[in-house]
């Protein structure tokens, strides 16, 4: 490879496929420090790995023109074909089963192609994404998504949060209502959080808006987070002093910023897709049914992360 080795990470995904793919920037740069990585993916989401210095620069799936990849036979402009060529190594992170992407980007002039399936169904989906990286003799299985926030976005989030501290940040969402703990056992968590001196906030998402209503009818008392950016939840749950939420995105990111984090899970398997931290519980319905977990048990985990 060239003195400073150029890598083209391609990854689409919501934001917790995205956070379970950090390892691999981290490996990457790990091997190869003076390494030039893009990313092209959803800015808005990726954007987080560009502020943890994990990625150098970040391109859209639309201005890309990524689609033409898809499809048999494209015609592919000059311009980029260049830009392909450009790179050491492409990895591909796609859902391309029958290779259709991986061929158009050999066809484009890719140097070398690495593809690794987004699609997880029998290991840990961080082991799963970095099994790719054997190719090139990076065997880093077992590694936890971590997001190093420089103390300047640290001190954006205490700005933000105020007199809202010490902050304990609650998620009643997720991108399945059958992944969601029942909103009313969140409210009574956040009552029962501020009994013992706590400051629970509600975080909620463009997707919460059934729990965003019941919270803003039922618990008018308890503030409310709405409207962030990834960039700016990621400051807040950096200095939050705990953070309770569903498997979601948004509790992948609480765990790899540190924060301690109680993850609930209901039908989806944590073998799987449970967050990875030092400062990380996992709460399991043992019947799968999330409104089989009582407010007790949840209040007793959150006590045990501290904070």
């Amino acid at each position: 490879m060239n003195k400073r080795p150029r890598f083209l990470v391609l990854r689409g995904g919501a934001i917790g496929d995205f956070i379970v793919t950090l390892p691999v920037f981290a490996a990457l740069r790990e091997r190869w420090p003076t390494a030039q990585i893009e990313l092209i993916g959803y800015p808005h989401i990726a954007e987080i790995a560009r502020v943890a210095g994990l990625v150098d620069s970040i391109g859209s799936l639309h201005a890309a023109q990524i689609a033409r990849f898809f499809a048999l036979n494209p015609t592919i402009p000059e311009d980029q074909r260049a830009f392909i060529q450009s790179f050491d190594l492409v990895f591909n992170y796609f859902h391309d089963p029958d290779g259709t992407v991986e061929t158009n980007l050999m066809r484009a002039g890719a140097r070398q192609v690495i593809s690794g399936s987004p699609i997880v169904r029998e290991t840990h989906a961080v082991d799963h994404l970095l099994k790719p990286l054997e190719s090139l003799a990076i065997y880093a299985a077992g590694a936890s998504p971590r997001i190093d926030l420089p103390e300047i976005e640290r001190a954006a989030g205490r700005a933000r949060l105020g007199p809202r501290q010490p902050a304990w940040i609650l998620h009643p969402g997720s991108g399945s209502p059958s992944k969601n703990w029942p909103a009313g056992r969140f409210i009574e968590l956040a009552r029962r959080l501020r009994e013992t001196g706590r400051q629970p906030l509600f975080l909620v998402g463009e997707a919460d808006a059934a729990a965003r209503e019941g919270i803003e009818r039922n618990a008018a008392d308890i503030s409310l987070l709405a409207g962030l950016s990834i960039r700016e939840v990621a400051q807040i749950l950096s200095v939050a002093s705990g953070y309770i939420g569903n498997d979601s995105g948004i509790t992948h990111l609480a765990a790899a910023v540190g924060a301690p984090t109680l993850a609930l899970f209901g039908p989806t398997d944590p073998a799987l897709w449970a967050p990875r931290g030092a400062r990380v519980r996992v709460l399991r319905a043992p019947d799968s049914r999330l409104d089989s977990i009582s407010v007790e048990e949840v209040f007793r985990a959150a006590q045990s992360l501290g904070g």
